[in-house]
């Protein structure tokens, strides 16, 4: 079976937040974060995927966003992600 550990983040005030997960379809997943229907914790926010990395068994899976929920490091390098394509955009939107 396959399986998936996934990282999001949204923007909220002026903090980069980040959410780890594991799913068996990534895109789905995403997509009831956004709506509303995924964890409590990332419900009223507007979530982009950040990253993801496949594995062949749910065990593998699990033991990975067990790790990459405790790297903060890694986490926080993937949240910068997230401003500097928000920077971008405003760029594009005052410039048009």
């Amino acid at each position: 079976m396959d399986c998936f550990v996934y990282v999001l983040g949204c923007r909220s005030g002026s903090r980069q937040l980040t959410y780890v997960g594991w799913s068996n379809d990534v895109m789905a997943r995403l997509a009831k974060h956004n709506v509303g229907k995924g964890a409590k914790t990332t419900r009223g926010r507007s979530w982009q995927l950040l990253h993801s990395e496949w594995f062949p068994t749910k065990r593998e899976a699990m033991s990975r966003e067990w790790h990459l929920k405790r790297d903060r490091k890694f986490r926080k390098q993937l949240a910068a992600k997230i401003k500097v394509a928000t920077k971008k955009k405003r760029k594009k939107k005052r410039a048009g």
